[in-house]
């Protein structure tokens, strides 16, 4: 079946247009040049900020940006295990990124090319939004009445306005309405991140989700450290003979003879001198008591 065919039974349609087809090869041909493939999501993400990390990261991705219809069409016809399975993750505004890099690589790529921006009326928060305790930059005015429609307890200090205590204002995945959003924004608070977002990446027939590839690297090395040294305990523990054991439980071996033979009073080379020493002092300190006595 030739992607022409493909296009129309697939769509139902009598026509689809040249443009359209050459659209979807395009894009089924980069798919299968590229080992790695993963969605992104690029809502609410300025042009102009596009552009900045498509030059930024063009070295190491390449991102093609086309309609969903022809993302997901080119998806479905490529010959790669199981990629036709990312047509799930095309959600808000999805694009294409591709590389050579490993997914966890890319992922870690695109997060520490994210910058902070202020929230607008209408977008969803990311995360929980609190107001700290503490002065604010604003003079008494309106803004104590502000303050107190979104039940946030102010006072005056020192001339100017201080927040009482710790105010919850909104839930991570709650809509900002604008009173809070310019609230934010004169506080300078900005808990929204501008960059790509990857939603999920291929990779030799398996599909990896953005929270799977979200990996601490310094938590995940300090876990893999603490399992190496549980492992090695236990081992040792359990008398388990290995090349990382061996030494330590020969070692261990040799002080738990030792000390039964100096327990026992055994006369072996190993604890002979510190046997004698015990019984010379057992001796001095006979002496002493008859002595005494």
């Amino acid at each position: 079946m030739t992607l022409s065919d493909s296009t129309v039974k697939g769509k139902g349609r009598a026509h689809v247009s040249d443009a359209k087809l050459k659209a979807v090869q395009d894009i089924k041909d980069v798919i299968e040049h590229y080992p790695v493939i993963a969605i992104i999501n690029l809502e609410n993400l300025p042009a102009r900020q596009l552009q900045k990390m498509k030059t930024k990261l063009r070295k190491d991705l390449e991102i093609k940006v086309a309609k969903k219809s022809v993302i997901e069409h080119a998806l479905q016809l490529s010959t790669k295990k199981n990629i036709g399975k990312l047509s799930e993750y095309l959600v808000g505004s999805p694009a294409l990124l591709l590389s050579k890099e490993n997914p966890f690589k890319v992922y870690k790529l695109l997060k520490q090319s994210k910058s902070a921006a202020a929230i607008k009326a209408g977008q969803i928060t990311p995360k929980d939004l609190v107001l700290p305790a503490g002065p604010t930059p604003f003079a008494p005015g309106p803004i104590i009445g502000e303050l107190g429609m979104l039940k946030i307890k102010a006072g005056i200090e020192a001339g100017k306005v201080v927040i009482k205590e710790d105010a919850h204002v909104a839930s991570k995945g709650d809509v900002v309405n604008d009173k809070l959003s310019s609230l934010l924004q004169r506080l300078g608070i900005e808990p929204m991140e501008i960059g790509l977002n990857l939603v999920a990446a291929y990779e030799n027939g398996e599909i990896l989700v953005g929270d799977v590839l979200d990996i601490d690297e310094k938590v995940f090395m300090e876990k893999l450290q603490t399992a190496a040294r549980d492992a090695l305990n236990l081992a040792v523990e359990v008398a388990y003979p290995s090349n990382d054991t061996i030494t330590l439980l020969i070692q261990k071996s040799y002080r738990e003879s030792k000390a039964i033979a100096l327990e026992r009073d055994i006369l072996a080379d190993a604890v002979v001198e510190q046997i004698l020493s015990k019984a010379d002092a057992q001796a001095n300190a006979v002496s002493e008591i008859v002595n005494k006595e």
